[in-house]
């Protein structure tokens, strides 16, 4: 789940986009791949699961550690 708090997140699904303002909420679908992009600096509250892993099933370099925050 994503809350907008200042600027605007445009959200990117391979069939379309969602934009999210201040005030708006989204939740992705579950297991759906999306890429989230900000032109200009926004501030956004995201609200995931425990154990949600930052970048989906791919495993690499930008993969956080079991328990980290970012």
């Amino acid at each position: 789940m994503a809350y907008g708090v200042d600027g605007e997140l445009t959200i990117l699904f391979r069939d379309g986009e969602v934009r999210l303002r201040p005030g708006e909420m989204f939740v992705a679908p579950k297991g759906q791949e999306h890429k989230p992009v900000a032109r200009e600096e926004c501030k956004m509250m995201l609200v995931e699961p425990a154990g949600t892993i930052n970048t989906g099933e791919v495993q690499g370099e930008l993969t956080a550690g079991a328990g980290v925050w970012i």
